[in-house]
């Protein structure tokens, strides 16, 4: 993690403290929890709020293809700077939430894995919603995985709206050398996993 990232993060959380969610960037124990899966997956992947850009580094370290990798990123500051670090890949300046009103972000194929860094926690739950049903919906493929990572005790997605969208969460572990501690979640359609089974 560079100073500028340090410096672009915390002028993003003095401008919106709510919107970032976190008091540091997401250290490299946490990076690599949240792309752990991904090389091992079929398709594009788009990655949720990605801020400076850290989860981002692991995901193209893990092989993501440059071209093959959406980011969507509300903060037009980070928006900007992740267009001049990483020009090859797909930024959509937007709200995450305003994903099920979009077609999916590769044409006919969808996407293998979101990688999410936002702070569901602290978003209203009709927002969290939105995101969420308009990932599965429109914009991952029927065997595609969410990862969510988060501060909590439990998963950050109401049990409601994983019962209501027939998902299942699991945790995949945790990242105790993060700045706070974080735990990863990987979210799933009921039915994938049945045909894994």
């Amino acid at each position: 993690m560079s100073l500028n990232d340090t410096l672009d993060f915390m002028r993003a959380w003095l401008r919106d403290p709510r919107s970032i969610g976190a008091v540091a960037p997401s250290g490299p124990a946490l990076a690599r929890l949240m792309t752990m899966h991904v090389s091992d997956l079929a398709g594009p992947v788009i990655e949720l709020g990605p801020g400076t850009g850290v989860l981002t580094r692991a995901l193209l370290a893990r092989g993501v293809l440059p071209h093959r990798l959406a980011l969507i990123e509300a903060d037009p500051q980070f928006a900007e700077a992740l267009s001049r670090r990483y020009p090859q890949t797909t930024i959509l300046r937007m709200d995450a939430a305003q994903l099920g009103n979009t077609d999916s972000l590769f044409g006919e194929e969808r996407a293998g894995a979101v990688i999410s860094g936002l702070p569901m926690l602290s978003m209203p739950a009709n927002q969290v919603a939105a995101i969420v049903q308009g990932v599965f919906e429109r914009q991952l493929a029927s065997d595609g995985s969410f990862y969510q990572f988060t501060y909590g005790l439990r998963c950050p997605l109401p049990a409601s709206l994983l019962q209501r969208l027939d998902l299942h969460a699991h945790r995949v572990g945790n990242a105790l050398l993060n700045l706070p501690p974080a735990a990863v979640y990987c979210i799933s359609r009921r039915s994938a996993i049945q045909v894994a089974a």
